[in-house]
C-alpha cells in the first residue's frame, strides 16, 4: 500500500477513537467480564437465600376536612396537619414510648445481650416510617397532603402487625389530644389578649374623659373667636346712676334744711309776738295773730309730712341706684374674670388639644387591634369547639395494619438479577481501567498520534477461519496416507 493510499483510506485516519475498538477490547478482554458476572451471580443467589427476611405492616390514615366551611368557622386556628403530624412523629417515636414497645412486645430479643438499648431505639426509628401522602391539586386549593401511610419492619409478621397497630392508636390519640389542646391553647392566649386590651381601651378613654372634663373652657374656646365685652355698657350705666343719685341727694339736703323751719310758722310767731306787745291777751289782733299762728303750724306740720314722703322715695331711689351699681359692678369683675380666664383657656388650648389627639390616636390603634383580636378570638373559639365535637381537620384509619404474607425485603428476584449485573458492571469497569493504564496501540491512527510520522506499509493481519470437522474425514486422511505408503 503506498503513501498516497494511506492518506486516503479513511479508516486508518488518526480520527479512530476509543470507541471503535471497544468491541475487539471487550472480546480480547473477554474474562474479565464473565468472571465477576459470574461471581455476582452466584453472590446474587447467596444473598437471596441468606439475608433475613423482613416484613412489614402498613396501615394507611386519610386526612379528613372539616365537616363545616371555612367561612362559617371562621378559617383553620389550627396548625397545618403537616407541622401536627411532624411533631406527633416524634411524641410516637420517643424515647419513653419505643422502651415500652419494646419491652411488651419481646422485639429484638436476641440483640438486647449484644447491643446497648440506645442502639435498639434506633434501630427500631429507622424501621418506622411516617410519611405524608400528596395529590396532585393546584396550589390555591389548600394543602396537597391528603393522607399519611405509617410502616413498621421486624422480621416477624405477627409483631411487626402488633406494633404498626400499637403506632396507629398513639398516632390517633396524640393528634386528637394535640388539636384539642393546642384549640384551648389559642383560645386562652386570644381571651387575655383580648381583656387586656379591652382594659387599655377602658383606661384611655377614662384619661380622655378626665382631661375633657378638667378643660372644658379650654376645649369650647378652641377654634372659636374671642367674643368682645359689653362694649362699656356698664361703666356707663355706673355712671350715670352716680349723677342721678347725686342730684337725689342735693334735693334730699333742700328739703331736709326746708322741713327744719317753715317760714310761715316763723312769720306768724312774730306777727303775734308784735301784737302781744302792743295788746292784751285778749285783743282781737292777738287773737288773730294766734290763729294764724295755728293754721301756719298745721300747715307747716302737713308739708313736713310730704317732705318726709318725698325724703323717703328719694332714699329709696339712691339706695334702689346703688345696689344697681354694685350689680353693675359685679356683672363686670365676672365679666373681666370671664374674659381673663377664656384668653387663659385659648392660650391652652393647643396642647390640650394635641394631647387629646395623641391619646385618640392610641385609642383608634388600640381599638383596631381589639378588633382583630376578638375576631381571632371568635374563630379560635369555633375550632376549639370543632375539636372538642371532632368535626375539624382530622386523622382516620383506612387500612389498618395487616399480617404481612411476603417478606419485604429480601427482594430475591430482585438480587438474583442484580447480581450478574452488578458483576458485569464491575467487569467493564476494570477493562475499562486496564485499557486506560496499559494505553496499548490499536490502528495506524493511535501509531500515528504517537509517532507523528504516517506509517509506509500497513499489513493487515487475517485470521483463517475455523473449520468444524466433519464425520469421516479422518478415515478418508487414513485411506490416503495408506495409499501413498503402498
Amino acid at each position: 500500500m503506498t503513501v498516497a493510499e494511506l492518506e486516503s483510506s479513511p479508516e486508518d485516519q488518526p480520527s479512530d477513537g476509543f470507541i471503535g475498538y471497544l468491541p475487539s477490547i471487550l472480546w480480547q478482554r473477554r474474562w474479565l467480564l464473565l468472571i465477576p458476572g459470574l461471581l455476582g451471580l452466584v453472590a446474587g443467589v447467596a444473598a437471596a437465600y441468606t439475608v433475613p427476611s423482613t416484613f412489614r405492616s402498613s396501615a394507611l390514615l386519610l386526612v379528613e376536612s372539616p365537616e363545616l366551611a371555612s367561612d362559617i368557622t371562621g378559617g383553620r386556628a389550627t396548625n397545618s396537619i403537616e407541622q401536627r403530624i411532624a411533631k406527633i412523629r416524634q411524641q410516637v417515636l420517643s424515647r419513653p414510648d419505643l422502651i415500652q414497645l419494646i419491652e411488651t412486645n419481646g422485639l429484638y430479643a436476641e440483640l438486647r445481650e449484644a447491643q446497648p438499648l440506645s442502639e435498639l431505639i434506633e434501630e427500631m426509628r429507622s424501621a418506622t416510617t411516617i410519611a405524608p401522602v400528596n395529590a396532585d391539586v393546584a396550589a390555591n386549593q389548600g394543602p396537597s397532603t391528603i393522607a399519611f401511610s405509617l410502616t413498621f419492619d421486624y422480621p416477624d409478621p405477627i409483631k411487626a402487625q402488633v406494633v404498626a397497630q400499637g403506632f396507629v392508636e398513639r398516632l390517633m390519640k396524640l393528634d386528637a389530644t394535640q388539636t384539642a389542646r393546642e384549640a384551648a391553647g389559642t383560645v386562652q392566649f386570644l381571651q387575655d389578649q383580648t381583656d387586656d386590651l379591652a382594659e387599655q381601651v377602658s383606661t384611655l378613654e377614662g384619661q380622655i374623659n378626665q382631661i375633657k372634663a378638667a378643660n372644658g373652657t379650654a376645649l369650647a374656646s378652641a377654634g372659636m373667636m374671642m367674643m368682645s365685652g359689653s362694649g362699656g355698657s356698664a361703666p356707663s350705666q355706673i355712671a350715670a346712676l352716680q349723677r342721678e343719685n347725686a342730684q337725689l341727694s342735693a334735693q334730699l339736703t333742700t328739703l331736709a334744711s326746708a322741713s327744719d323751719r317753715d317760714p310761715a310758722v316763723v312769720a306768724a310767731e312774730a306777727q303775734l309776738a308784735g301784737a302781744r306787745a302792743v295788746y292784751s291777751d285778749n285783743h282781737p289782733d292777738v287773737r288773730l295773730a294766734q290763729q294764724r299762728l295755728v293754721e301756719a303750724k298745721q300747715f307747716a306740720t302737713r308739708n313736713i309730712a310730704m317732705q318726709n314722703t318725698a325724703m323717703a322715695t328719694i332714699r329709696q331711689q339712691i339706695a334702689a341706684n346703688n345696689e344697681t351699681i354694685r350689680a353693675l359692678s359685679s356683672a363686670e369683675s365676672t365679666e373681666q374674670a370671664r374674659e381673663i380666664a377664656m384668653r387663659s383657656a385659648q392660650a391652652r388650648a393647643p396642647a390640650i388639644t394635641e394631647q387629646i389627639a395623641q391619646l385618640q390616636a392610641r385609642l383608634d390603634s388600640l381599638r383596631k387591634n381589639y378588633d382583630l383580636s376578638a375576631t381571632k378570638l371568635i374563630a379560635a373559639q369555633g375550632a376549639a369547639k370543632l375539636a372538642e365535637q371532632q368535626k375539624n381537620e382530622r386523622l382516620s384509619v383506612i387500612e389498618p395494619p395487616v399480617v404481612a404474607d411476603s417478606p419485604h425485603w429480601p427482594n430475591r428476584p430482585l438480587l438474583i438479577a442484580g447480581g450478574p449485573v452488578a458483576g458485569l458492571g464491575l467487569g467493564l469497569v476494570l477493562v475499562l481501567l486496564l485499557e486506560l493504564l496499559a494505553r496499548p496501540i490499536r490502528g495506524v491512527g493511535a501509531l500515528q498520534r504517537i509517532t507523528g510520522e504516517i506509517p509506509l506499509v500497513v499489513i493487515p493481519t487475517v485470521r483463517e477461519p475455523r473449520r468444524r470437522p466433519r464425520l469421516f474425514q479422518p478415515k478418508r486422511r487414513k485411506a490416503r496416507r495408506v495409499a501413498l505408503t503402498d
